[in-house]
């Protein structure tokens, strides 16, 4: 499903997200991971920036997410990278619920129709 014209679109329904399990997703063509930290809503890319491996995969501790793969930390809150190898953030994305609907805002540039 396309983002409507203010770019939000529908990521998943609030009960698919579970309180410290990052669940990945696909929306309009882009990997994103979720992520419930006490009832917050956070959303970012899903592919580590360092080796393209799913964040959705690796381990939520707070509210920091740790690639499966080289054990690269992100904090999910702002995308800001905390532990090498990985160097450069994580884009992430507004999150709002509406009628138990998670919908993220995508930048508009690029959106599918």
């Amino acid at each position: 499903m396309g983002a409507d014209e203010t770019g939000w679109v529908r990521a998943a329904s609030r009960g698919d997200l579970a309180e410290g399990e990052p669940l990945g997703v696909e929306v309009d063509g882009r990997s994103i991971a979720l992520y419930d930290i006490d009832g917050n809503l956070f959303a970012t890319d899903n592919i580590c920036t360092h080796a393209y491996a799913r964040l959705s995969d690796g381990w939520l501790d707070g509210g920091l997410i740790e690639c499966p793969l080289h054990a690269a930390r992100f904090d999910v809150r702002t995308g800001k990278v905390l532990d090498p190898p990985a160097t450069e953030d994580l884009k992430t994305y507004p999150v709002r619920v509406v009628d138990r609907e998670i919908q993220i805002k995508l930048d508009r540039v690029g959106l599918k129709k």
